[in-house]
């Protein structure tokens, strides 16, 4: 197995499905040996893709927002490893964004998170990242992210936080009262603020 710079430097020059990809590929992931917290989400956006920068949207304004850091904290690789399940943009559909393409997950995933020996912490966002980390269960994202203390304080469950899901938060309500506080108190822990 590789070490994690040269793997990196693989990562980012991989094309194995831009045939399928509408604006080809633009592998954008951030890692480092001394990350203490993974962010396993689904795949960048078309503003990330453009950009080169993970979460560099609204969904990374509230991630942020979620967990209690600033942009310095969350950008610097040491403290923080996002990995997502599909590394470019996929393409739209009809109710938004298409799946994670499932290659980066067989070619570079695996490897790549044997590479974090100090994740701490592991914030899984959303559906596709969550069948990966959890397993395929029964469970709704709802289901599942309820069950949060399930799983604490290793690995947590989360809604994703894009504006799409501007309705499920406010039905849950529970989410922002019960998970938040508990989630930047232990984030506020593992990076020492």
């Amino acid at each position: 197995m590789p070490a994690l710079e040269p793997l990196l430097i693989e990562i980012r020059k991989c094309t194995i499905c831009e045939k399928h990809l509408p604006l080809g590929a633009n592998p954008v992931l951030q890692a480092n040996r001394k990350a203490k917290i993974l962010i396993a989400g689904q795949a960048p956006g078309k503003k990330v893709h453009e950009s080169g920068v993970p979460f560099d949207d609204a969904s990374g304004d509230r991630l942020r927002e979620w967990m209690g850091i600033s942009s310095n904290i969350f950008y610097d690789p040491t403290i923080i490893a996002i990995i997502p399940m599909g590394f470019c943009y996929p393409g739209t559909g009809k109710s938004g964004d298409l799946p994670p393409r499932p290659e980066c997950e067989s070619a570079w995933r695996r490897q790549l998170l044997e590479q974090l020996p100090n994740i701490n912490m592991s914030l899984v966002l959303g559906k596709y990242a969550q069948t990966y980390h959890f397993g395929k269960t029964s469970s709704s994202l709802t289901e599942l992210v309820k069950s949060w203390e399930d799983y604490w304080p290793d690995v947590v469950p989360l809604p994703h936080p894009s504006p799409r899901n501007n309705i499920w938060l406010s039905k849950n309500t529970w989410f922002e009262k019960e998970v938040l506080p508990r989630l930047r108190a232990r984030i506020s822990d593992i990076i020492g603020l």
